[in-house]
This record gives structure tokens, sequence and C-alpha cells, in this order.
């Protein structure tokens, strides 16, 4: 007669898998839901609170293998599920309808390859089963359309609301669908809010996971504007080993620390130029600048992106580095820096914002 399988050893068993990306193991972290056991036979699913479908054929095994350690189990039935959830933002910041985290990518000068790293850290979240979408906050300068690969005008189901365009499976909205392709916008600052304000507020963003602000360059009315009415889960800075670079980079982290923005961490582009030909490697900006500033502000260090030709040609084309390298080693680069990213908002808190009524108060007559 097998030995009856108990709930206890299960867990036990299940609690020598540790999560690669948190560290923890998966009932400690009560990770474990629906444990059902009949018999010999056992079922279970672990829910994550980021996006990680690439990992979850290796953590499955290992589970798997973890269950049928235990002496009178015959077969094992795990499910990996992601529930991706709304974390906490800025004090007195509403949340914005059917968008559960909203992530600034930020630099404080232009150049940096700020956009280039949005719209790969975002194809590296939806390549992963996330729902995501870009917003492009560049109002002088958007690129996100071209980067993209989309075309055309937004159409408006509604008449109030702007439908969000759409290409490898993300939303993107930006002034550029709305201007002609070499149009300036000869704006002042408020009037430049306003419009983006507006691109917030009244795209018809479909149930998001994620969506990834584009910022503007530097720390001026619509930076400013966004970090303090934007309901921002947090902020990654974008800069180059650069001495002056990383003399601005410091600038936008601090803005965004004063208005209780979470830094994320610090994403380092142009990091090492390799040459083609020889694979001679060369320092073009100075060396390891924003692994300094990482440790001197105490964020995390995401990671550093090399100089190279094809992130600059993949981005032009309409077809970034994510979509069109997917299994290369740069698009690696992004995809770890996307998972980090959506681990720590992970590992927030949560906003229950939305399990409160709201209260009015009325003058009694």
């Amino acid at each position: 007669m097998s030995q009856a399988v108990t709930e206890a050893a299960l867990l036990k068993a299940l609690e020598t898998v540790v999560d690669p990306n948190t560290g923890r193991d998966f009932v400690s972290s009560r990770a474990v839901k629906n444990v059902r056991i009949d018999g010999g036979d056992i079922a279970f699913q672990i829910e994550l609170g980021y996006p990680g479908k690439s990992q979850h054929a290796a953590l499955r095994k290992a589970l798997i293998a973890a269950a049928r350690s235990l002496p009178g189990v015959d077969n094992v039935s795990a499910e990996i599920a992601t529930r991706v959830v709304a974390h906490a933002v800025q004090r007195g910041v509403q949340l914005l309808p059917r968008v559960k985290n909203i992530i600034a990518i930020a630099s404080g000068k232009g150049g940096v390859g700020k956009s280039t790293t949005t719209v790969n850290l975002a194809l590296a979240l939806a390549a992963e089963g996330a729902s995501v979408g870009i917003l492009d906050a560049d109002i002088y300068g958007p690129s996100q359309p071209m980067m993209m690969g989309i075309s055309g005008r937004p159409e408006s189901a509604d008449g109030k609301s702007i439908e969000p365009m759409e290409n490898h499976g993300v939303q993107v909205m930006s002034i550029g669908f709305l201007i002609e392709p070499d149009q300036a916008m000869i704006w002042r600052g408020p009037m430049a809010t306003q419009a983006l304000d507006q691109l917030l507020n009244q795209t018809a963003w479909r149930d998001l996971d994620y969506l990834l602000v584009d910022m503007p360059p530097g720390t001026g009315d619509i930076a400013l504007t966004l970090s303090q009415r934007v309901p921002l889960t947090g902020v990654v800075i974008v800069t180059t080993p650069q001495d002056i670079a990383l003399l601005d980079a410091r600038k936008g982290l601090n803005m965004f620390e004063k208005v209780g923005v979470p830094i994320l961490g610090i994403v380092e582009n142009m990091a090492v130029y390799c040459c083609p030909n020889c694979g001679h490697t060369e320092h073009i900006f100075g060396a390891d600048g924003g692994k300094r500033m990482s440790a001197e502000y105490k964020v995390d260090y995401l990671g550093g992106l090399p100089l190279t030709m094809a992130i600059r040609e993949q981005a032009d084309s309409g077809r970034p580095t994510v979509v069109a390298d997917p299994d290369g080693d740069i698009a690696a680069i992004y995809k770890a820096v996307a998972r980090q990213v959506a681990v720590k908002i992970a590992l927030k808190a949560k906003d229950f914002s939305a399990k409160f009524p709201t209260i009015s108060v009325s003058k009694a007559t």
C-alpha cells in the first residue's frame, strides 16, 4: 500500500525550489496555489507576480521533480500562471483606468538611447507574456512611430477617446501619429504638457500590465509634470558612461526622488564598443560610469548595452533588436533588464485604493 501524501509534505518538498529571479522559494512567497491531492495524484499552481514565459518550462520541471521526490506520488500536474497587479504610486495620485503599472524611462539628456531602451524593454515584457503599452512623451521629438514600425492615424470608436496603434504585440500612442513626420512642434511648455495629458488620459488603453513612458530628456516642464501627476510605479534611468551624461542623469534621478517616485535602476547604454572585424574592445565613452552612479545612489545597476550598429539599424527599421534578433546576445540583455524591472515591481507594495469606497462629504441641509 502506497504512503499517503499530505499537503504539508508537498509544501516541504516545494520549499527546495527557489525562484531564480527573487531568490525566495515559492512556498514562503505564497506563490503556491490550488493544491489538490487525490491519492498519488498531485496538482498545484504557481502564481508569479511578473511575466516570465521563457522560464516556465524550467521552473515547471524543477517543481515536478521536487514533488516526485515524495514517496507515494504517481502523477504531478504543475501549472505556472502570471498575475500582474497594480502597485503603489506617489501619494495623492490616482491610478489610470485599465493600466496597472506605469514605468517612466528617463534620462537627464538626449542622445543616450532612452527611446531605444524603452521600445526594447516593452517588447521584452510582451515576449514574456505581459500586456504592454508605450506612451511617447517626447512631444518635440517623437521617435516611437518609426521605432515600432507604425504609420497612419489612430481612430476613435466613440468620438471621445482615441485607440492606441499597435505593432509587435505592443500598444503605442505618440503625438507623432497626429502630425506629419517633418512637422515641428512649435509649442510652449503649457501647450505641450496639455497635449501629453490628453494622450495619456484619452487613449483607450486595453488592460495594460505595464505602460512604459518614453520621457522627454531633461527636467523641464513636461518631465516635472509627468513625475508629479502621472501615477508612476517607478522609473528606469538611462545613461551612457560619459561624465557629462552622468551629470545630467543625476539631475533626473534627483527629480524623481524628490517627488517620491521609486528608482527601479540604471541602464548603461554604449557601455563598450567591440570591433566586429578584430574583436578589439574600446570604452569610447568611458568605463563603468553607470555602475559608479548606481553605487553612489544605492540603486540597482540593471545592465549595460554595447555600442553596436545593429541596435541602431534595427530600431531605425521599425524592428527593434528584441524582435529582429530575439535569440541574440543583445536581446538577452534587454530581456534580463526587463525581467529585473518586472520582478522589482512585483516585490513592491500593492495598491489597495480600488478596494476602498470613495467617501464624499456633503453639507447638511
